[in-house]
């Protein structure tokens, strides 16, 4: 389970977020690729945007479902 208190600083503000248990796997970026994005210089990935409505939150709820490592948590934060 993703750890808030370790999630990179990258991340835009709100629930979603990704920690530094990730290993730049793409899997969330092909799940939500308007949503995550890959840090070019350190190689994790990170909450690029929020989701705005259903399809967008469903969306990113996919890519943290779909994670291996579980570095995407959701805090529950609009």
């Amino acid at each position: 389970m993703a750890d808030k208190a370790k999630k990179y600083p990258e991340n835009s503000p709100g629930k979603f977020f990704v920690d530094r248990e990730c290993i730049a796997c793409d899997a969330c970026i092909l799940a939500a690729p308007n949503h995550f994005s890959m840090h070019e210089d350190d190689g994790h990935a990170f909450v690029n945007k929020q989701p705005q409505n259903k399809i967008e939150e469903d969306a990113c709820i996919e890519a943290m479902e779909g994670c291996p490592v579980e570095a995407i948590g959701n805090d529950g934060d609009a």
